[in-house]
């Protein structure tokens, strides 16, 4: 793939950062201890799954062992009945970023949640806080109605949103239906009114993907099934037993933990839970790869390229180093 380097001469004077993001699968956790053990970085995770803690198997948060030579800041920061906005991503992730730079070293973030980039790199418009007693009667309607029928009822208030949430999306259809009936105006209308939120680093965004889906596809089922050999189902049997835990929660519908659970609740066969499990991956991967297409000012590299590590350090040069 070519690379094209990307700088602005206004951003010389901000502190540097990089963003390295990528598919699920792809190699960026390879690509990030290699940038950490030559350059002086600190690494912050960009995952939302990552976040909660009990959930490290099939979400693939590196052991205790790696996490003391690399160390990964917001992971292992929630228990998984809580939840955990871009806004909240945001507000912490600035944090972070400020502490390190103050240190004189470069933030580095890694990951694969591609509304947390977004949210750091363009701001978010103010949108109100959770109101639970609003979402609990939506998810009762959903149940008794089918989710079809708040799309529909989404359609009419806010159209330019149902346009761009599928009906089988649940959570952000009904945070714009939420939205909608706390404010009285729609999260598309509030959305444009956001006044663009400059991050103040001069960041390099990268990326590491491989060139063919087929290279992905493999790779996503191999991981899946390393997660199965480490003990993938008794993590999520765990939380099951939990009792204060259901798929309505955000941490309980990561890819993976959503399929497993329903086999536990006798919807899937054992072989039906790995296929949908891998299936479910690949969709997120998908879904990652069309948002990383269309990202602006991205320098992408391919997936297992043997000059990798020299290539991106080649680029950062006269950069940020």
């Amino acid at each position: 793939m070519t690379n094209e380097i990307v700088t602005e001469t206004a951003a010389e004077q901000l502190p540097p950062a990089i963003f390295l993001m990528g598919p699920t699968a792809s190699g960026k956790t390879d690509l990030a201890m290699a940038l950490y053990d030559r350059l002086p970085c600190e690494i912050i995770s960009v995952d939302s799954a990552m976040i909660y803690r009990q959930m490290d198997i099939g979400t693939a948060t590196p052991d205790a062992e790696f996490l003391a030579r690399y160390p990964h800041r917001l992971v292992d920061i929630l228990d998984p009945a809580e939840s955990y906005s871009a806004a909240d991503f945001r507000a912490d992730a600035l944090r972070e970023m400020a502490e390190i730079s103050a240190a004189g070293k470069i933030p580095l973030l890694v990951g694969g949640t591609m509304l947390y980039y977004q949210a750091l790199l363009k701001g978010l418009a103010q949108l109100p806080q959770a109101d639970q007693a609003i979402r609990d009667r939506l998810v009762q309607e959903a149940e008794q109605h089918g989710w079809d029928y708040l799309h529909q009822r989404l359609q009419q208030v806010d159209p330019q949103a149902a346009e761009r949430i599928h009906p089988n999306d649940p959570q952000r259809m009904q945070r714009a239906l939420e939205v909608y009936e706390l404010t009285g105006r729609s999260m598309t209308e509030l959305w444009q009114e956001q006044e663009k939120q400059k991050l103040p680093y001069n960041v390099v965004q990268l990326c590491v993907m491989p060139q063919e889906r087929k290279t992905l596809h493999e790779r996503i089922e191999k991981r899946f099934h390393i997660m199965l050999e480490q003990g993938f189902e008794n993590e999520v049997r765990q939380l099951w037993e939990r009792g204060d835990l259901n798929l309505q929660m955000p941490s309980m519908r990561c890819v993976g933990y959503r399929q497993m659970w329903e086999y536990f609740d006798g919807v899937w066969s054992y072989d039906e839970m790995v296929e949908k499990g891998i299936i479910a991956t690949r969709q997120l991967a998908k879904r990652q790869v069309t948002w990383l297409r269309s990202w602006d000012n991205l320098n992408t590299f391919e997936t297992g390229d043997p000059n990798l590590i020299k290539n991106t350090l080649k680029l950062l040069e006269g950069i940020i180093i």
